[in-house]
């Protein structure tokens, strides 16, 4: 019985087995008969295909492919279309910039979107001069640019650093009205700042009716870029504490931290890092240097290196930064050592960490190391500029060896530079040497004419070996010259505002009452001495 019940078992098997066959062969057939169909019979795309197409390209060959369809397709003067295909070649750069040239070349009718679109092209990647030349086009064509055509050409002009032509486009911006325009003013304020005229900026920053954070953020990155470090700070203040409160972004604290630095607002750059732990913004390489430099010059060097290990993704920044913090305090050795561990990280040094090397070696006086690291830059792919020559004369300066500093000028491949010479006669003060110091001073005076400086340490040098006939022909140079010296200055923060005076400083609003309030404390010291 069981015999039988196996045979009958394998026979259904059998069948099964023929069945599925069967029906997989039918199966494939079909598909094989509907997907020719499908291929006899394509599928027409649209515009809005093509778009979404476009939308899914990551370079310009897979761009350009799909242009050829476009065009075979008969939508390339389609202005959706046209518009997608040109926004597409102006992310890829520069190297597509003129295939989105010929493509909006090529419609026949152009809207404002489609201009504005190359034109941004052009004010991000260049040539600068075509964005305004592309606006200039526009406004023949008989279309007006709108707020969103004029910050990108604003945007040429201060790549450019071109303020004339910046000035010629903001009085197109007042004639249609968009002067108060959001978009406009912040890149007015921009622009400005970048050629340097910052009392136009700050005019323009005054007149906006509102301000968001780009506002803020572009007027104190335009005072701190400018030299303007209080002013600075004081943005900073009044966009906390204005009636349309702004809280900083990631931005704001990387602008005007190292105006903190510069104006010795120490508080307020402990404000910002508390700021920075209370909001939980993440520190990243740009922030961490910031807050680096930022306690270097304080003098807390651990507290910096807790913000430097603190920092995942280490740049070479962050490392110049931590370097440079270690130098100026004179931590020589880990210096060197944090040198070691950047090698090891797979980095590659820039020209800015050498040189903080270069100048860690000069001040710690090792020579023979500080020459060593010289001679690898070349290994580092780094080239040799004027600074990193004034460095190993300084290094070899401060050593006293002063003629090998001579003959390392003359066997330079460049010519020697104010640096160079700088750093040589900075050398001769230390070690005395006048004879070197009048030969390098009279190459300065051609080569740096207006630094006072070096006329001044060339006159000290002469008072203090008696000479003072030579010291008095060098300071009637400087009179005769009407080289300025730069005057002394001292400040000070009273209810958040910072008061800066000069030696004959009579220019603040308060200096009658100054002046009075000295007159009475010198009378009060007075009285108190005949007490005494």
């Amino acid at each position: 019985m069981l015999p039988l019940q196996k045979t009958q078992m394998n026979g259904l098997a059998r069948q099964a087995e023929l069945l599925v066959s069967r029906t997989e062969s039918f199966n494939l057939l079909t598909f094989f008969i509907r997907g020719r169909r499908t291929y006899m019979k394509p599928h027409y795309r649209n515009s809005y295909d093509y778009t979404d197409l476009l939308q899914h390209c990551r370079n310009t060959k897979s761009i350009k492919k799909l242009h050829a369809q476009i065009i075979i397709g008969g939508l390339h003067q389609n202005p959706f279309v046209a518009s997608k295909l040109v926004g597409k070649y102006v992310e890829c750069g520069d190297s597509s910039m003129g295939d989105a040239q010929k493509v909006f070349d090529e419609l026949t009718e152009r809207d404002v979107f489609v201009w504005n679109m190359v034109i941004q092209g052009y004010a991000n990647v260049g040539p600068f001069a075509e964005a305004l030349k592309m606006c200039n086009r526009m406004r023949l064509s008989g279309l007006s640019p709108n707020r969103y055509t004029y910050p990108f050409v604003l945007k040429a002009c201060g790549a450019m650093r071109d303020g004339k032509q910046g000035q010629v486009v903001h009085g197109q911006i007042v004639k249609s009205g968009l002067d108060l325009q959001l978009f406009v003013g912040n890149a007015l304020v921009a622009l400005y700042s970048k050629c340097e005229e910052i009392e136009v900026s700050r005019r323009v920053f005054d007149q906006l009716p509102l301000k968001d954070l780009v506002s803020w953020n572009s007027m104190i990155s335009g005072y701190a870029t400018n030299g303007y470090p209080n002013e600075a700070v004081e943005i900073l203040r009044a966009m906390i504490q204005g009636p349309t409160t702004c809280l900083p972004d990631h931005a704001t604290l990387v602008c005007v931290l190292p105006a903190c630095v510069e104006a010795s607002a120490i508080e307020v750059g402990f404000w910002i890092h508390s700021y920075i732990v209370k909001s939980s913004i993440k520190v990243d390489s740009a922030l961490g240097s910031a807050l680096i430099s930022m306690y270097a010059n304080c003098g807390r060097v651990r507290v910096s290196r807790v913000i430097f290990d603190r920092v995942n993704d280490k740049n070479v920044v962050l490392w110049s930064a931590m370097m440079r913090c270690y130098g100026m305090h004179g931590h020589a050795d880990e210096v060197l050592q944090m040198f070691l561990q950047f090698e090891e990280s797979a980095l590659h040094p820039d020209a800015v960490v050498l040189l903080c090397l270069l100048s860690t070696c000069s001040h710690a006086g090792m020579v023979s190391k500080g020459l060593e690291i010289f001679e690898k830059m070349e290994d580092y792919g780094v080239e040799k500029n004027e600074k990193h020559y004034a460095c190993i004369v300084d290094l070899l300066g401060r050593a006293g060896l002063l003629d090998r500093a001579v003959k390392f000028i003359e066997s330079m491949p460049m010519q020697a530079g104010k640096d160079v010479y700088g750093a040589l006669l900075g050398a001769c003060r230390i070690h005395n040497n006048i004879e070197l110091a009048e030969e390098t001073a009279e190459k300065l005076f051609v080569l740096d004419p207006g630094n006072a400086g070096r006329y001044i340490l060339l006159a000290s040098m002469y008072e203090d070996a008696g000479r003072w006939e030579d010291a008095a022909r060098v300071r009637r140079l400087i009179r005769e010259k009407n080289i300025k010296k730069p005057t002394g200055r001292s400040s000070i923060e009273v209810d958040c505002i910072y008061h800066t005076f000069g030696a004959d400083d009579e220019s603040h609003p308060y200096t009658d009452q100054i002046f009075d309030t000295l007159e009475r404390l010198d009378r009060i010291m007075e009285e108190a001495i005949v007490m005494v």
